[in-house]
This record gives structure tokens, sequence and C-alpha cells, in this order.
């Protein structure tokens, strides 16, 4: 039998093959369906010179032609020059919101490391309702304004570029300080929504090259990048150290948030909290370490399958939520999963331990079997 090592340099070259394969495909097919979600609001015109769909689908092909997350969003920012006059991103941690990088402004270095207000009016309504939001100067960060200038059209756009669900960053745009700029928001909004689900693509094959076996399953029968849980979601902006330190607002942070910036504990103090909940958190421990680590995998694999069907189905997963009939609608989905699972860990130690239907009604159904409709038995 070949070396643990010779193993895992076999799966990674197999998953890396599967992943490359299938990458082309599925940049065509995001950005399919970002152009399909906005082109309704475009009018099959741009407001702004030059801005048509084709020049949008170029965006978004370049927005998708970065491999690493740097330069997807280096990608992101330069998109922004045909449809705004300004644009900025600002990275949202622990509450605060602090620049990464501008494009448009006359000091572009100054946004960098800039502490925005997200207790302003405009901000803390992007963050709060997690869309986008378009409002007059007068909501925006006054200090903002004041050092950067205001817009000549009296006119800011917030834009949350959303990772797993979570506020990740905020990004600015505006028709900039001179006489006649414009201001395309329904194409800003598609370009930062590509660069969402792109980001989290590029995530999911890094992580799945990590992860090895049991996440390897999953590129085997869906032909697609595997998706990782939320703890192991990897962040773009895990090394963006903000000189500021702002207290948390209390009308702006929410749980969700709280956990989408939890990287920004220090690692000798996270490790330190790990080790103290360990004993008392880990379901597992009476079980032989055999057992206990098929559970775990087999926990993990469910996870993967049910983040892989919210990522490709997120309307459907909208709707189904709000009209409480998610099975119906995501069924086929749910029962090739449920078939999967049952093929890997079926004859297990884990196979008396549904950890599917958990995640289905835990992650899907946001612990509410109602929402799964009257057709969904476990």
């Amino acid at each position: 039998m070949p070396p643990k090592s010779s193993i895992d340099q076999i799966v990674e070259k197999a998953v890396s093959q599967v992943l490359e394969a299938h990458l082309p495909e599925l940049r065509k097919d995001l950005v399919r369906q970002v152009l399909a979600e906005v082109q309704p609001h475009l009018g099959g015109t741009s407001s702004v010179a030059g801005g048509g769909a084709a020049d949008l689908l170029h965006a978004v092909s370049t927005i998708h032609a970065g491999t690493t997350q740097k330069e997807i969003l280096r990608a992101l920012l330069e998109s922004t020059a045909g449809y705004s006059g300004r644009a900025a991103l600002f990275v949202i941690k622990a509450g605060s919101a602090t620049g990464w990088q501008g494009r448009g402004f006359d000091n572009n270095d100054d946004v960098k490391d800039f502490s925005l207000d997200v207790n302003s009016r405009a901000p803390a309504g992007a963050l709060q309702s997690r869309s986008a939001v378009s409002a007059g100067t007068a909501e925006m960060d006054s200090r903002f304004i004041s050092q950067f200038g205001a817009p000549a059209a009296d006119q800011v756009l917030l834009l949350p570029l959303r990772l797993k669900d979570k506020v990740a960053a905020l990004v600015y745009a505006d028709a900039g300080t001179a006489a006649g700029g414009q201001m395309d928001a329904p194409a800003l909004e598609l370009i930062v929504s590509a660069t969402s689900a792109w980001l989290e693509v590029a995530s999911l094959r890094k992580q799945a090259l990590k992860e090895g076996p049991a996440e390897a399953g999953v590129a085997e029968k869906f032909e697609a990048p595997p998706v990782q849980t939320v703890s192991s979601f990897s962040d773009p902006f895990a090394a963006h150290a903000p000189k500021h330190v702002v207290a948390p607002p209390v009308a702006v942070e929410e749980p969700a948030m709280a956990e989408a910036t939890a990287e920004v504990v220090s690692a000798p103090a996270a490790m330190a909290a790990a080790a103290a909940a360990a004993p008392a958190t880990d379901a597992f421990a009476h079980m032989t370490a055999e057992d206990a680590d098929v559970h775990r995998k087999a926990q993990r694999f469910a996870r993967l399958l049910m983040d892989e069907i919210k990522l490709y189905n997120q309307a459907k997963v909208a709707e189904g939520r709000k009209h409480k009939d998610l099975y119906d609608r995501l069924k086929e989905d749910i029962d090739k999963s449920r078939s999967t699972y049952q093929k890997r860990y079926g004859n297990t130690a884990a196979a008396n331990a549904d950890y599917l239907t958990s995640e289905l009604i835990r992650s899907l159904a946001e612990d509410d079997v109602s929402l799964l409709g009257p057709n969904f038995h476990h």
C-alpha cells in the first residue's frame, strides 16, 4: 500500500483535474445566471457611456478570470470604472468598516485604512438589509464626504459583498465630483454579485485541494467544486488588519455578522478557547478514535452536500423558505444528495446517525422543519 503522503498527492491531483476541467463551464454558468437576474433592470442599455450588455459580460468575465482572491477583488474595482466615477471597497470586521482600495479618487491611497462610520444611515442600511442602498450624501459618513469630496450628483451607492450569506465588505460608488458624471446602479449590482459568487468558487476550489478524500466524493458525483462548511470558509480579507479599533455599533452588529468576522480573533486566544470548549462539545468523545473519525467525516460530508445545494439554488432556497415548500422545489437535488450520502456512509459506523437529514433541517430549513413542506418526511 502506498504511503499516506502518496495517496494525498493522488487525491489532490484528481480533485485538481476535475476542478480545472469544469471551471470554464462554471464561469459561463455564473455569467449567464447573474445576467439573467439583472437584465430586466437594465432595459437593454446602460446609462453610462460604453456600458452595454457586451461590456458587462466582459467585466464579469474579467472578474471570473481571477484565480486568487486579490485578483478577483482588484478586477471588481477596475470593472466599476465603466459604471461609476469613483468606487472603494471597505472590509467589514468586528462591526467596523476599513478601507481596502479605491478607484477614481484624487487620492486613492487615502482610501486605504480609512475607517468608515457604519452608524451613518447609508452604510448601516446596507449592512442591516444586506442589499444595495442608494442614498443622498447627507446619509453617508460626513467625514468621508469631507475628506474625499461630495459627488456632483449628490447620490451614493453602497453594495454589500456577501460571502456565505454574511457581509464581508461594502462597495461604495458614486458618479464622481466632476459635473456630468453618471452612475449605473444595476450594472454595479451585477458586478458585485458576480464577484461574490466567484469569490465563493475560488475559496471552494482552494479548500477542496486541502480537504482530501472525504470532499473528493462531491466532485466525483456532481462534477462541480465541493462546498466547504461555514466554519472553514476562507476569508479573502483575513490578512487585512485595520489600524483602527472601533467598538462594534449595536445598531449594526448582528449574530450573523459576528460569525462572519470571527477570524479577527487572535490565534492564541482562539486556540485557547477551542481547547477549553472541546471536552464539553465533542459529541464523539465516547467513541473509539476510528468510529469518531467516521462520524466526523459523515457530518462534514452532509454539510458539504447541503452547502452545495444552497450555493447553486439560491433563488429556489429563498422562495422555498418563503412559501414553506423547500422539499418540493429542491426534491431532485435533495434526493440525489441523500443517495450520494447513503452510498458513502450507509454501511459505516455512522449509518444510524442521519447527518444528512439533520443538516437539511439545520442548514437548508434554518432549524424550522415546517419550511420543508408537507411532502417532506424524515
